[in-house]
């Protein structure tokens, strides 16, 4: 039998011209799930499970569309046959402006996930996972890379208005039990001191969060994860735990209790301590405290104040 010809199949991308003409800033995709391993500075490969988004822009006014399966088997091949680093990065934008001679002349990709750390408790030294939200953000234009490098940390805040108050009603606790005489036993205030009716009050603390984006200067070839982490838990003093045992919940207690801070305190914390990091030609803050005596939250957002840099 003859052999039949292969039907070409229409391609409207290529093939037709858009029916109202016009350029667009950006055109791709967004939430691509697909796996990816890591590489970050001092750190081992990490495997994450990624959501991707990858776009280019459209400077032809004239053309139907981009070629959004370029894109994606550019991050296929990413996945399957390297890691995310900052030269790989850097190298993928290249090849979605590359996949698109004369339709695109800028890339932005986003990388969305989860980086588990292990983490040492405070005393036991015991260990445990925990998750941290990552995303890193490159943009390329006109030859220049633009990496930003953004995390979430948990951490405990404990309010030092509501410490003031626990602290007058033990004050208040005492003299009513005790009395005015100077000449109070030690052993039973000691003994009092460990019962309910000595400790009549406790401040309230919660759950916080700080978000944390950071530009990464040209001198960094490696994503300071974890460096970035560190600075963020050793400024603040107070982050959550995995393991524990009574030790380190005792500690805990006491670094919340040597750390009170509003959401300004927390804020201004982390703006000190990013202000003295080189590496990071700019930042921005969101502190978040999600109240246990408010149904709402308490909020504070700062940046590093640039010109031109990031908006608050």
């Amino acid at each position: 039998m003859p052999t039949a010809t292969p039907t070409m199949m229409p391609d409207i991308a290529n093939q037709t011209k858009a029916q109202t003409e016009g350029a667009l800033d950006w055109v791709g995709m967004s939430n691509i799930e697909m796996p990816m391993v890591v590489g970050a500075a001092n750190e081992p490969e990490r495997p994450v499970n990624a959501l991707i988004d990858a776009f280019v822009n459209l400077t032809d006014p004239k053309a139907k569309g981009i070629h959004m399966s370029r894109l994606y088997l550019l991050l296929e091949e990413l996945s399957n046959n390297d890691m995310l680093t900052h030269q790989s990065l850097r190298r993928l934008l290249h090849d979605f402006i590359a996949s698109h001679d004369g339709l695109a002349d800028q890339a932005y990709v986003k990388f969305s996930f989860d980086y588990q750390i292990r983490r040492k408790a405070l005393i036991s030294k015991k260990q445990g996972w925990k998750s941290y939200p990552v995303v890193l953000v490159g943009r390329y234009n006109a030859g220049e890379l633009d990496l930003e490098l953004s995390v979430d940390v948990p951490y405990s805040s404990t309010c030092p208005c509501s410490a003031a108050l626990a602290r007058q009603l033990i004050q208040e606790a005492f003299s009513n039990q005790f009395g005015t005489d100077a000449d109070v036993d030690a052993e039973a205030v000691h003994r009092w001191l460990g019962t309910t009716q000595g400790i009549v009050a406790t401040p309230h603390s919660q759950r916080s969060i700080a978000e944390v984006k950071v530009k990464l200067g040209d001198a960094i070839t490696e994503f300071p994860i974890i460096a970035l982490i560190d600075a963020i838990e050793g400024s603040l003093k107070t982050p959550v735990q995995a393991a524990v045992k009574r030790e380190d919940e005792q500690e805990f207690a006491r670094l919340n209790g040597q750390n009170l801070m509003f959401c300004e305190d927390a804020a201004r914390r982390l703006q000190f301590t990013l202000n003295h990091q080189p590496d990071y030609s700019d930042f921005w803050i969101r502190v978040n405290h999600y109240e246990s005596l408010h149904a709402h939250d308490a909020v504070s957002i700062t940046t590093k104040g640039i010109p031109g840099g990031f908006k608050a």
